[in-house]
Parts: C-alpha cells; structure tokens; sequence
C-alpha cells in the first residue's frame, strides 16, 4: 500500500510544479487562466497534503 501512496504522491507532486510552472513562465495570462490553475493547484495540494497524512500513518 505504501507504494501506491508514493506513487501517487510523486505523480502528484509533479503535476503541481507543472501547473506551477507554467504559471510562473507565462506573462500573457488571461483571469480565467489564472484561476482555473490556481483551482488545480488547490485540489492537488490537497491531495498531497491527504497522501502525505496517509503516508505517516
């Protein structure tokens, strides 16, 4: 069980610094562009912060 949840925290974990990232690299954003990423990131953070609860368990 331990290395689904490394898995899927690693999976995870990378698609937020993608996410991330791509904010961070683009100047030309639109509002909505911004806060549809800023959702993603919300809801991967979470389940970062729920596999990595789940992790020390």
């Amino acid at each position: 069980m331990e290395d689904k949840i490394a898995k899927a925290l690693e999976y995870y974990t990378f698609k937020s610094e993608e996410i991330f990232n791509f904010i961070n690299n683009n100047s030309d954003l639109t509002v909505d562009k911004i806060i549809e990423s800023g959702e993603e990131l919300s809801i991967l953070e979470s389940k970062i912060i729920a596999l990595e609860i789940a992790k020390v368990s």
